[in-house]
């Protein structure tokens, strides 16, 4: 929070010290040379009651335009690197070199962030083309296996869904970390996200022998579709990968809160408040080597992008339940 003007005289009388000694010298000065040539008191007091009032006249001026370029300055430096307007004129030498210097900041700050965005825009196009691309070996692969029902092939298609999520997920980081945004808001009935979700993620249930409960609902949302896909997929890839007896539930109550419940192992009551931390995994996830830590931390980036709020409760041994508030006040639809 910026000074108020009061708090800011101690600071501009410290500066102009030197130029107030000055001017006291210089009176004493006065004051000897008149005192030595037998001037009248009442003549040397009147002249220094004028002088006294010039000078504080003077002051309060310089005070008042001291105030109004230590704003501009402010103004300028807390947009330095976001606004093209033109730095204050210079009131001296100094000030005339720390303003090219600041300028010289600015073009070189505004082409590093240029570089770094195209760096950005290309890393991005090569992972889009590196996802598009590794989806046809993949479906290849899940064609063959598809050829003959074995145990041995029901595991190798997990494996492969598994590495297409990964490879989605990558990208959706990248997405997400380099703040481009990509949304499409629009009213959407729920009932048809959540099914895609639970459609895709079936055949893992079937095969860890879990049931999935899911009743539909009525309920239209404000959200971006895939986004919300994205939230709601990960959710049931957290729930199946740390299920290993019963099931998952998704329910939807008339406040639009989305709720997947499972029966899976739960979490540390000290890990719940960081679980959606980057890179934290916690007490399952030492136990799971292959945890990355991410996937509940791009669902919370996600989740406060489309202005929803995501949540979990847990008790270690007995399951966790995610709830994802779909109430979005703060968005328009497009």
């Amino acid at each position: 929070m910026d000074k108020k003007w009061y708090e800011l005289i101690g600071p501009y009388l410290r500066t102009y010290r030197r130029f107030a000694l000055a001017q006291v010298l210089f009176a004493a000065v006065f004051g000897a040379v008149f005192a030595l040539y037998g001037a009248p008191v009442e003549a040397v007091v009147y002249a220094a009651g004028l002088c006294l009032l010039m000078g504080c006249v003077l002051v309060a001026v310089h005070f008042l335009r001291y105030l109004r370029r230590r704003e501009q300055r402010h103004t300028a430096a807390e947009t330095l690197l976001t606004s093209g307007q033109p730095l204050p004129a210079a009131d001296s030498p100094g000030e005339a070199e720390f303003r090219d210097m600041a300028e010289r900041v600015r073009r070189e700050c505004a082409q590093l962030m240029a570089r770094q965005e195209t760096e950005r825009r290309e890393v991005l196009d090569w992972y889009t083309a590196w996802v598009h691309q590794i989806k046809t070996p993949i479906a290849v692969m899940q064609m063959t296996l598809q050829g003959e029902d074995t145990p041995e092939h029901r595991a190798l298609e997990a494996e492969l869904f598994r590495v297409r999520q990964y490879a989605e997920m990558a990208l959706n980081y990248l997405r997400l970390e380099s703040g481009s945004s990509d949304l499409v808001i629009r009213a959407c009935p729920l009932d048809g996200v959540v099914r895609q979700a639970v459609h895709k993620y079936a055949p893992q249930f079937i095969r860890k022998r879990l049931y999935l409960r899911y009743e539909g609902t009525e309920q239209t949302v404000l959200t971006d579709e895939k986004w919300l896909s994205f939230i709601i997929e990960q959710l049931l890839d957290n729930a199946v990968k740390y299920t290993q007896a019963g099931g998952v539930t998704v329910t939807v109550d008339g406040e639009k809160v989305l709720r997947i419940a499972d029966t899976g192992i739960g979490v540390a009551a000290e890990d719940l408040p960081r679980i959606f931390e980057k890179g934290f995994t916690g007490y399952n996830g030492r136990t799971d080597k292959s945890a990355t830590g991410l996937g509940l931390y791009l669902c919370q980036r996600a989740a406060h992008m489309l202005h929803h709020r995501l949540w979990a409760e847990s008790v270690p041994g007995q399951g966790s339940v995610f709830c994802l508030d779909l109430h979005s006040d703060k968005l328009e639809v497009e």
